[in-house]
């Protein structure tokens, strides 16, 4: 078969690989949807590197949702069988320590860390290997673009809304109304919170709007600190998301935050700079949330059945993976919603 693969400097380039067959305790997932991330750009954006061949570099795709399509030996039916609808949890590890124990292989020991796309052939192809225990089922109720959406952009949206043990009575900031941000403005809003939206597009503000965002507010216009201690009458914010990477966002979320508030930084690429006693005589927590648990992600995708989230809004762009050049071309405008390829 054939999967994507990022070059650098803006190329893909499609490799020729063995259609996978599972081992011991893995299956086959045959995608149905594999979407297109943020953090994608990195690699895709990143110099190329002419030392490495074609054929070593990694399959691209962390967001992968499909059809159990062959089961290895060693995997009970209560885990896995032919035909169930799954999402993949993107990491794994060693399965013993207290991170993957817990639910969290991102957090276990870099030599035993597993990231599909990262260090393992990824979802942009039309089937993956991966071992049982990173799947999670998928509700019928779900597409499979809303299953991929979970499986990383949506469920770190749910992930850092865990992080910030965040109230139904409480104001939430989220800057950047990206496919994370927008799904943080949806979640915490469909939670009863009230949310600001902040971004420098207002075609994406609009789209806030309709996602449950009680206000908005372009940088570009105002100072979005100042607006939102305006909009506290003066408080400040109880809580605050981070989904831009933008250093500036970074250092507006840090002077709306409201004393007792909590920042949580999920943006990839700001750099901040603390003045400890601003923080400290506000008892500000400032802490990074890094996408979800598998529990988190099972969580993420119950709460959208129960509370009848169409998560498909998130969507503004749907691909064939033989468009993927003008697909990346069309998502590193980072002017659109979410985007995935269907297979």
């Amino acid at each position: 078969m054939q999967g994507l693969v990022f070059l650098g400097d803006r190329r893909l380039a499609f490799v020729d690989v063995p259609d996978p067959v599972p081992g011991p305790g893995e299956v086959v997932v045959q995608i149905k949807a594999s979407g297109l991330c943020g953090s994608d750009l990195h690699p895709y954006r990143a110099p190329h590197d002419p030392t490495l061949p074609l054929e070593r570099r990694v399959i691209g795709g962390h967001e992968p949702a499909g059809i159990v399509a062959a089961v290895g030996p060693d995997v009970p039916a209560r885990v896995a069988r032919v035909g169930d609808r799954v999402m993949v949890h993107h990491y794994h590890g060693c399965t013993v320590c207290r991170h993957c124990r817990g639910g969290w292989p991102q957090l276990c020991r870099p030599a035993d860390r597993i990231v599909y796309s990262g260090n393992a052939h990824g979802a942009h192809a039309p089937s993956m290997r991966v071992p049982a225990s990173t799947l999670l089922p998928l509700h019928d109720g779900l597409s499979f673009e809303a299953g991929a959406a979970i499986a990383c952009g949506t469920g770190t949206a749910w992930g850092a809304l865990e992080r910030l043990q965040l109230r139904g009575n409480e104001t939430l900031a989220v800057f950047g109304q990206g496919p994370v941000g927008l799904s943080a403005t949806l979640l915490a809003a469909a939670q009863g919170a009230r949310v600001v939206a902040i971004d420098i597009d207002d075609e994406r503000l609009s789209r806030a709007n309709e996602f449950g965002a009680w206000a908005t507010i372009n940088p570009r216009r105002v100072d979005p600190a100042q607006a939102l201690c305006e909009l506290t009458r003066g408080e400040g914010v109880e809580a605050l998301l981070e989904t831009s990477g933008s250093s500036a966002a970074a250092a507006s979320a840090l002077g709306a935050v409201a004393v007792w508030g909590r920042v949580c930084m999920v943006g990839i690429g700001a750099t901040l700079s603390l003045e400890m006693r601003a923080l400290l005589d506000r008892q500000v927590t400032v802490m990074t949330s890094y996408t979800m648990s598998t529990i988190g992600q099972q969580r993420c995708a119950e709460f959208a059945v129960e509370r009848g989230l169409d998560l498909d809004r998130l969507f503004t762009h749907r691909w064939r993976l033989d468009q993927a050049d003008e697909a990346y071309r069309v998502f590193d405008s980072q002017a659109t919603g979410k985007a995935a390829f269907l297979f």
